[in-house]
């Protein structure tokens, strides 16, 4: 196989959780950014493929291990794309009850009727050579009108609703989360690259 263990650069638990159960069918050992007590890279980037590949390439490069690396966010239509690259650090604290507060706050005071929105992935897996491959996945959907829709899921989920559904993303099971979702759709391509490459 190409890749027998690989090292996801998140120190996000929830982030890491979803990773590891996409790639267990594969057989691929996941080891976490948090599991191997490797600092956080810096995300400078302006687009979700620039911090993908900031984190994935520095860390491949550190470790000489293969890296993968997702940066994802919320693009609300109504906030001009806000808060994008920017999701979590637009959250204060990283407080994110705060940051749907925050965020809903900002779609009334905007004066735009849309709730429109869409979650953006790019997962990229980058080698110690240097060489990296990107997967990028989206989905759309709306604002709710109140946040705290569900337990489940992290940051933002409680107040995003995919199109079709009539339940927010931290209203579904993980399992079901994972075969729409845009981090889910991303993941899919990256598997797809694996098994392409056996």
């Amino acid at each position: 196989m190409l890749l027998k263990k690989i090292i996801f650069a998140s120190h996000n638990a929830g982030k890491i959780a979803e990773v590891k159960e996409m790639l267990l069918p594969l057989g691929v050992e996941v080891c976490s950014a948090d599991d191997l007590d490797l600092p956080d890279v810096e995300e400078t980037g302006t687009t979700f493929a620039e911090n993908s590949l900031l984190k994935s390439k520095t860390i491949a490069k550190y470790t000489g291990i293969p890296c993968i690396a997702d940066d994802s966010g919320l693009c609300v239509d109504a906030l001009h794309g806000a808060p994008g690259v920017y999701s979590a650090r637009y959250a204060p604290n990283r407080d994110f009850a705060k940051g749907m507060d925050k965020l809903l706050d900002e779609i009334v005071k905007s004066g735009n009727p849309s709730r429109k929105a869409h979650f953006s992935c790019v997962v990229s897996l980058a080698y110690p050579d240097g060489k990296y491959e990107l997967f990028e996945g989206r989905v759309d959907g709306i604002i709710a009108e109140q946040k705290m829709l569900g337990a489940n899921g992290f940051g933002y989920d409680p107040i995003f609703i995919p199109d079709g559904y009539s339940c927010s993303f931290a209203q579904m099971s993980h399992e079901d989360k994972n075969k729409i979702s845009h981090r889910g759709r991303a993941m899919q391509k990256f598997k797809q690259y694996l098994i392409d490459n056996l």
